[in-house]
């Protein structure tokens, strides 16, 4: 019976350990999801705080993770992560049942997991530690206190140290669509097998005080200006097979509403895409742009704050992007993209490029 404990314990522990690096990783891609679960409940008033929410829960994980393979303090640790266990099969429960979100972001982007495994994952990890939690009187602790505490000061000063150096230098690991060596047309490619979703778009009509549902195909004969429209909804008839493109939005607009993405992809020089979804005044932009316009003749301002870019860097040339896309693409603002056509060569935050 110890060693089936001792098995599971650890087994436990490494699961949150491993889970929480790598979401600490990058602990900007959790707080976009959370941000995604906080706009499906309507309160998107909380996303202001989805960062430090974002930071705080990696080092519990880590942090508890560890304290579950020292044993110190055993019981609390326990609880602590039944606590996080039930929290986390909640999210993917939801996740599943609602459909509305499609990953839950469990281990990042380097482990997509769908909702179905990875509320099967939390739904073992219960039972595991609902059996640690029973048996917790036969497992003796020979961590001294002291040792267990600085080991877990240790632990939770390096996790938030790691997590603050990649908000200010990117993903240790980059395990998105845009990293290094990607060639962004073919990772816009539809995958070979892929099966969308097929969509019926259902229109709501009202009359004499009743709700009517219909599609385009099936409207009522006596339909007539009786029916007053109210709404209309995307509704899916049968799910795809969840295959799509890496990247679905892509897209470089000028100032004056032209797509320019073909033609910025079909350049033949080597040339520089600066990505920043707010322009910040606070940056040293000046030195940025000086030091890439010393090295490439073509250097552009890929934005979603128009406005910003206009005022702050009139004499640039200013792209527009959807804020999406470039949060996905940069997780540091700005980020510097070296480009040879699609694809990117070399990828920096501003301020390893402004060190180098």
């Amino acid at each position: 019976m110890q060693s089936f404990l001792k098995i599971l314990r650890w087994s436990v522990g490494i699961l949150f350990i491993f889970s929480g690096l790598i979401k600490a990783n990058d602990p900007l891609g959790l707080s976009y999801k959370m941000q995604e679960f906080f706009d499906v409940w309507g309160i998107s008033f909380l996303s202001d705080y989805t960062l430090v929410l974002s930071i705080i829960m990696n080092v519990l994980e880590i942090v508890a993770g560890i304290a579950l393979i020292i044993q110190f303090p055993y019981k609390q640790t326990l609880w602590s992560l039944l606590a996080l266990i039930i929290f986390f099969s909640f999210l993917t429960g939801y996740a599943l049942l609602s459909g509305k979100i499609k990953t839950c972001g469990c281990f990042g982007d380097c482990i997509p997991l769908t909702p179905k495994t990875s509320f099967i994952k939390d739904i073992l990890l219960f039972i595991a530690i609902v059996i640690l939690l029973f048996n917790k009187k036969k497992v003796k602790t020979k961590m001294h206190p002291a040792l267990g505490v600085f080991i877990l000061i240790i632990a939770t000063a390096g996790v938030g140290y790691g997590q603050n150096y990649v908000l200010n230098h990117l993903p240790i690991i980059d395990c998105l669509p845009y990293k290094t060596g990607n060639d962004i047309i073919e990772k816009m490619k539809t995958p070979v097998g892929a099966v969308p979703d097929s969509i019926s778009i259902q229109m709501e009509f009202i009359k004499d005080g009743k709700s009517f549902l219909f599609d385009a195909n099936h409207f009522p004969e006596n339909f007539d200006s009786t029916y007053v429209y109210k709404s209309r909804k995307e509704v899916v008839v049968q799910k795809g097979n969840g295959l799509q493109a890496a990247i679905v939005d892509f897209n470089l607009v000028t100032l004056s509403k032209y797509d320019s993405t073909a033609e910025i992809f079909a350049i033949k020089t080597p040339y520089v895409l600066v990505l920043a979804g707010k322009i910040d005044s606070n940056i040293p932009w000046l030195d940025i742009l000086n030091k890439l316009h010393n090295k490439y003749k073509l250097v552009y301002i890929v934005t979603a704050d128009k406005d910003g870019a206009i005022n702050l860097l009139p004499k640039e040339t200013i792209l527009i992007g959807d804020n999406t896309m470039i949060k996905t693409a940069a997780r540091v603002w700005p980020t510097i993209f070296v480009m040879n056509g699609a694809t990117i060569m070399q990828k920096q935050s501003y301020l390893d490029y402004l060190k180098n």
